[in-house]
């Protein structure tokens, strides 16, 4: 049997989605609760465990950046414990995961080298064949089929009711990163167009960037969702003070209309293709509520943020 280690969380969730855990023997830090408790963590990052600010994490990296560095470490010992047959590892973004650059420095120095298979979506099409990827180099292309019939068929019900009722698409602004705020990118405006959103700010199967504050005061969003990468609602609340203590906040359409939502980031910035159809499910019922309730086990992921006090 293939021996695989999974160097970011998106894939080692869709490689127990799709049943294929028994191949996986090494994982990050960051990986699903599931894998951390049987699968032996290889990366590490020199941030773990630390209570960093939004500004502090964003400055880090940047610094990093600049100096030609990686935050993120393999533990050589352990992977050469594993000899895995394979690496999927991902180029979309440095600051998230560990890039194959990294990795690919680790496992030069290993016995027997492995394959390295880079795993970098920009749209949500290209999450949906990344699990084709995965499943095909283990020789089980049919369970990804099987996966993604079932997911495309749950997007299938939100597009089709979405047309019966002839809705409206709202005018989004989801938010990826608090300070400085960043808007969203890659397959996140596509979640949020099959949800019956548009988002001005995104930038479609591209990069988040920053944006400035006065950008979304004249775009005045009719629902704000606050996801940063990497952050649970509690975490994000911590920094919502952030946002709300802005000049013109309490202006904003989605705050005069108690639309402003703060999610857990892996609906969004995890892109396995289940959690991101989850993201679609949740945000539809967000900009829609009259059409669609929140399904039942998204009812924790997600929190609404009173704004205004009914009268």
């Amino acid at each position: 049997m293939l021996k695989v280690c999974s160097f970011l969380p998106a894939v080692t969730q869709m490689i127990y989605d799709m049943g294929l855990q028994d191949h996986l023997y090494g994982v990050t830090f960051e990986c699903p609760e599931q894998a951390l408790t049987e699968k032996t963590k290889v990366v590490r990052c020199v941030l773990e465990g630390k209570n960093y600010s939004s500004r502090e994490i964003d400055d880090i990296f940047s610094a990093s950046k600049r100096q030609g560095k990686s935050l993120y470490y393999v533990d050589e010992p352990l992977l050469a414990s594993i000899a895995p047959d394979i690496i999927f590892t991902q180029d979309v973004c440095e600051v998230c995961q560990i890039d194959t650059a990294t990795t690919a420095r680790a496992v030069a120095k290993l016995a027997k080298e492995p394959k390295l298979i880079p795993i970098s979506p920009e749209s949500l099409t290209d999450v949906f064949q990344t699990a084709i990827t995965i499943a095909r180099a283990l020789g089980k292309e049919e369970e990804a089929f099987t996966y993604l019939a079932k997911l495309r068929q749950r997007v299938d019900v939100v597009i089709d009711t979405l047309r019966k009722e002839r809705a409206l698409p709202k005018r989004v602004s989801l938010i990826e990163w608090i300070e400085p705020l960043y808007n969203c990118g890659h397959w996140i405006p596509h979640q949020i167009a099959y949800a019956g959103g548009i988002d001005m700010l995104a930038n479609p199967s591209g990069d988040s960037i920053v944006t400035s504050w006065d950008k979304v005061i004249k775009y005045n969003p009719e629902v704000v969702v606050i996801a940063p990468c990497g952050f649970g609602i509690k975490r994000t609340v911590e920094e919502m003070h952030l946002l709300q203590q802005k000049e013109g906040w309490k202006n904003l359409k989605a705050v005069q209309e108690n639309a402003v939502f703060i999610a857990d980031f892996d609906l969004f910035t995890q892109p396995s293709a289940a959690t991101l159809v989850d993201g679609i499910e949740l945000l539809a019922g967000l900009f829609h509520p009259e059409i669609f309730g929140i399904p039942k086990h998204l009812l924790t992921k997600y929190e609404k943020l009173v704004t205004q006090q009914a009268v």
